[in-house]
């Protein structure tokens, strides 16, 4: 990949044409903004894609989303019922739960950058049908073997269905500019947590009607159908782009990040290419389950231990300490959800426990409108107040409203399950945590992205393994937490909540002189680079 200029600053990019730059390639809604990254002449380009064909692509991501998150976490809502029909205890499943979310991306995000996305998905959902058909048969054991096989089939299923947390983020990237990038975000966030709400809510019902194991042959029921509309309509999104942020936006020539630095700065931009050219894929040709043609294979290995070399970007690690810190919470909460409303007072089935989850349903739909939707706009109304220029930390203002929800929504949860207040008031707290969630995960893996797209997949492999490296943690720990009794868990769980929350405003103040001080070993990483994604 060229890098025209290793000075350029990563993320900064022109977004808005302030200075009416007549070579600015612009948006056709919007004849203001810049498109970041400029598209190339290619027909085949995925940005050149028309918008239907976009928005087929993202529906089919969607789809994915959905079947994958059914398929791994419709058992939340029915953990007690499980315990008492295997004796399997509470802890072990709740800890077996972590084992879903492993480092398989780590393996998968490369083949999938280098031999095609197409395939990593639908090979995704084929192995998640057969864990979902070998859960119900694995209780004809002695419990310890029970134990095993629950522990084997999840980290096998954490492994294949991993493309799910790192992959569907960068097809997002690959397809749209950085002005619409957040709206799309926010949308794969609401269902990439909204079918781990929706999952438990129909469990609750086929558990009640059919017996937990039909809850698992739902989900593979649901995947299957998933897996024939994938084959059929979802493309490959992989391109190689030869250029880079650095030569087709900004090109600071000064060291220092300051006000007068970001006035001063030169702007390098791409002449608005001509007519597009060259063929058109045909059907059968997008019918390809694999193509190698984006990468070498000696590639591979670099993308494997990349994302940890990453990991020294302090943005990069923030992004994915923020993304798990808000993971833990939606685990803490799947956790006990199931314990509170099927224990006194509330005394609900299983069908009445799933119920609750429309609460959280409807928490991620409104944060994830607000941090993505909402965000977009927020960032290209800042952008005109910095003559153009989109830094990736403007949009993480949009975070102060978490400063109330995340704390306040853990006490209502947790101290008002401890005095046993109204079910509806622990309804509205799963919503509030759900409603935190979307806009913490959601702002979180948009500032990676918009740091450093130009690495996108290996940044989202490095910000997953932080995040699950929590969630992890969190599998084993909930319970002797729990230990401590809800109020006080909660209360301190409130306080810890708060102040990684507030480390955002840390990051507005000095993430953009961390992006600087990353700059040459980055480009170095983007000038090495020969994938397109």
């Amino acid at each position: 990949m060229r890098v025209a200029d290793d000075s350029a600053i990563p993320g900064s990019v022109y977004m808005v044409d302030v200075q009416e730059k007549a070579t600015v390639l612009h948006a056709e809604h919007d004849h203001a903004i810049v498109l970041s990254p400029t598209p190339s002449s290619d027909i085949n380009d995925p940005l050149n894609w028309s918008k239907g064909r976009k928005l087929l692509q993202v529906i089919c991501v969607m789809i994915y989303t959905s079947a994958i998150g059914i398929g791994t976490t419709v058992l939340y809502s029915i953990l007690q019922p499980i315990t008492d029909d295997t004796g399997i205890p509470l802890s072990t499943l709740n800890a077996g739960t972590g084992y879903i979310l492993g480092w398989g991306a780590l393996i998968n995000q490369p083949l999938a950058l280098t031999f095609g996305k197409r395939g990593i998905y639908l090979v995704s959902v084929l192995g998640n049908i057969a864990m979902c058909l070998w859960t119900p048969y694995i209780k004809t054991e002695g419990q310890w073997r029970v134990i095993l096989y629950l522990i084997a089939s999840k980290i096998i299923q954490g492994y294949l269905c991993t493309p799910v947390e790192s992959l569907c983020e960068v097809s997002i990237a690959d397809v749209f500019f950085a002005h619409e990038r957040g709206t799309y975000i926010g949308i794969y966030t609401l269902f990439l947590f909204g079918s781990n709400y929706f999952a438990p809510l129909i469990a609750g019902f086929i558990y009640d009607g059919q017996g937990w194991h039909w809850v698992m042959y739902w989900a593979a029921i649901i995947n299957a159908m998933a897996l024939v509309v994938l084959f059929f309509f979802m493309e490959e999104t992989n391109y190689v782009r030869n250029t880079s942020e650095a030569t087709e936006g900004l090109s600071f020539e000064s060291e220092g990040v300051s006000d007068k630095d970001e006035k001063d700065s030169s702007t390098t931009v791409r002449v608005i290419p001509g007519e597009l050219s060259g063929t058109p894929t045909t059907f059968i040709q997008r019918m390809a389950i694999f193509n190698h043609r984006y990468a070498s294979n000696k590639m591979l290995l670099t993308m494997a231990y990349r994302p940890v070399v990453l990991l020294r970007f302090p943005v990069v690690f923030w992004a994915g300490f923020q993304y798990g810190t808000c993971l833990v919470w939606y685990n803490v909460l799947n956790a006990t959800c199931s314990l509170i409303f099927s224990n006194p007072p509330y005394n609900f089935r299983a069908s009445f426990v799933g119920l609750t989850y429309i609460g959280p349903l409807i928490g991620m739909l409104i944060g994830t409108f607000y941090s993505g939707w909402v965000g977009d706009r927020f960032a290209v109304r800042y952008a005109r107040r910095t003559g153009g220029v989109r830094e990736p930390e403007h949009r993480l203002w949009l975070m102060v409203v978490s400063l109330l929800l995340c704390p306040s929504s853990l006490i209502l949860w947790g101290v008002g399950a401890s005095k046993g207040v109204s079910w509806a008031g622990l309804v509205v707290g799963m919503g509030m945590i759900s409603c935190s969630t979307g806009i913490g995960s959601s702002l979180s893996i948009g500032y990676a992205l918009d740091s450093y797209k130009d690495l996108g997949g290996e940044v989202m492999m490095a910000v997953i393994l932080v995040r699950n490296t929590l969630s992890f943690a969190i599998g084993y720990g909930i319970t002797p937490w729990l230990d401590m009794g809800y109020q006080n868990t909660f209360i301190s769980a409130a306080f810890v909540g708060l102040a990684i929350t507030m480390t955002f405003l840390v990051v507005i103040r000095w993430g953009k002189s961390w992006r600087v001080a990353s700059r040459k070993l980055y480009w170095g990483y983007v000038a090495t680079g020969t994938i397109g994604h």
